[in-house]
């Protein structure tokens, strides 16, 4: 049966998706149009939960959302709806931060990602393929939280035959294949009612568009069986956290691949990736809880800028290394309250900048047995690992507001927006959830009492 409805939808600055239902036939004379696209309140990008304004936005204006037709698929979860992102846009030309007449928005976080991934084409001839591991808890009751099963990673009882866990996660691998999304595995994970989705490599702008579609199956095929999905950083403290780690591969014909060493591509890209490592973590690691998640000795990727050849515990996995054509890095500190658009804008985009410098790569393979953490300041030294990750919150929008890469890249209002809504919106949790949760240890159980109790019969 064709769909009869069709989701416009976007992801905004809190990596909160949104989306406007059409009738198709609507949708139809839509884009009969000279401009088809929607209106959108400017004002509903710098608001966070209808209480508060961020600084840089007013009440006043609108944009144009475009839709990109050519990420228009079905919704396996609704099966009368189809969805499709877009472009945020000016409805009249504006003059960028560069002198130039435009329509592109500044807060447009594809428009971001694309411009990033066509620069680094244009100029250096490189391609990026990007593929997805969603980590994610199943509750079956938020007051008090209590997850749907206790199981050890991959253990078969955590996908018992007849329980509700196993029938929301083979309707979750049905309805992303049916909406075209190449599924490479699901399993149980770690933590009390943790399960795991991998999806397949694609070009950036893809494979961000298919990990939201991924998210929103997840959370859609759970509600439907009375389960509340979340990707919250760390619910349990007993307990690793779930992340949404990115498989980046680097890929040119003018920089050849060796079986034994790193590319002169893969080299300087990892350089400027690591140079700026500390700022991107303000995009991957959006809330307080984020850093709960990423500490030392829970293969969450430790708290040292450095990479390593096989080592969980370190932000940037070097991982398939004797396989020219599957080698690749795993980023490792992103979780699933980041906007994938700026995340990985932020990856490419700095790593793009060691390219174009030739940045040398100072931080040696840290291989392992010994994790940085367990390492003496010497022997930490001898690899050139020399610097930590922001362990706050606080710290790590002090980093990404202080860095003149990230500022390149996105423009300086486009970052000043993105921190007054990061602000905003961490501000509102302290003011309604204070005493412990004031800090934010435990966000993710804050995010769960904001919407209706679910008690599942399970």
């Amino acid at each position: 049966m064709p769909p009869g409805y069709v989701r416009i939808q976007w992801v905004d600055l809190t990596n909160v998706v949104r989306y406007r239902v059409l009738p198709v036939k609507y949708f139809k004379q839509l884009l009969g149009g000279t401009r088809p696209g929607i209106g959108i309140s400017k004002a509903s990008f710098g608001r966070v939960q209808s209480k508060s304004l961020a600084a840089g936005f007013t009440v006043m204006g609108e944009y144009l959302y475009v839709p990109d037709l050519s990420t228009l698929r079905l919704c396996g979860y609704a099966p009368k709806h189809a969805v499709v992102m877009g472009w945020l846009e000016e409805k009249s030309p504006v003059k960028t931060e560069d002198g130039r007449l435009s329509v592109e928005a500044d807060i447009c976080t594809r428009r971001a990602l694309q411009r990033v991934v066509k620069e680094a084409k244009a100029i250096s001839d490189v391609d990026f393929l990007v593929g997805f591991e969603s980590e994610f808890i199943l509750i079956k009751s938020t007051d008090p939280i209590e997850a749907v099963s206790y199981h050890s990673c991959s253990a078969s009882r955590g996908l018992a035959s007849g329980s509700v866990e196993a029938t929301v996660m083979d309707e979750i691998a049905e309805a992303l294949q049916l909406s075209g999304i190449e599924l490479l595995m699901y399993h149980a994970e770690t933590a009390p009612g943790q399960y795991e989705v991998v999806t397949g490599p694609l070009p950036p702008l893809e494979a961000a568009d298919a990990l939201v579609h991924t998210r929103e199956t997840i959370f859609h095929i759970a509600a439907k069986h009375g389960l509340r999905a979340t990707f919250a950083p760390r619910i349990f403290m007993q307990s690793t956290g779930s992340s949404a780690h990115a498989h980046i591969s680097i890929n040119s014909p003018r920089s050849t691949k060796y079986p034994d060493n790193l590319s002169l591509y893969e080299s300087s890209f990892l350089a400027g990736v690591l140079e700026h490592l500390p700022a991107i973590v303000g995009f991957a690691m959006p809330i307080p809880a984020s850093y709960k998640r990423m500490v030392d000795g829970m293969r969450s990727g430790g708290t040292y800028v450095c990479w390593g050849t096989e080592n969980r515990e370190c932000p940037i996995r070097y991982t398939s290394v004797g396989s020219i054509a599957a080698r690749r890095y795993e980023f490792r500190f992103i979780d699933g309250t980041a906007n994938p658009y700026l995340v990985l804008a932020a990856i490419l985009g700095c790593g793009h900048l060691g390219i174009q410098s030739n940045m040398q790569l100072k931080v040696k393979d840290c291989p392992g047995p010994q994790t940085a953490a367990n390492m003496s300041e010497e022997e930490r030294n001898t690899l050139s690992i020399t610097r930590r990750l922001p362990l706050t919150w606080e710290e790590a929008r002090k980093s990404l507001s202080g860095d003149s890469g990230i500022r390149y890249i996105f423009g300086d209002g486009a970052v000043k927006k993105y921190l007054a809504v990061n602000q905003v919106s961490i501000k509102l949790i302290h003011l309604f959830f204070p005493g412990e949760l004031t800090h934010s240890y435990r966000f993710s159980e804050t995010c769960l009492k904001q919407i209706p109790k679910v008690k599942a019969n399970v």
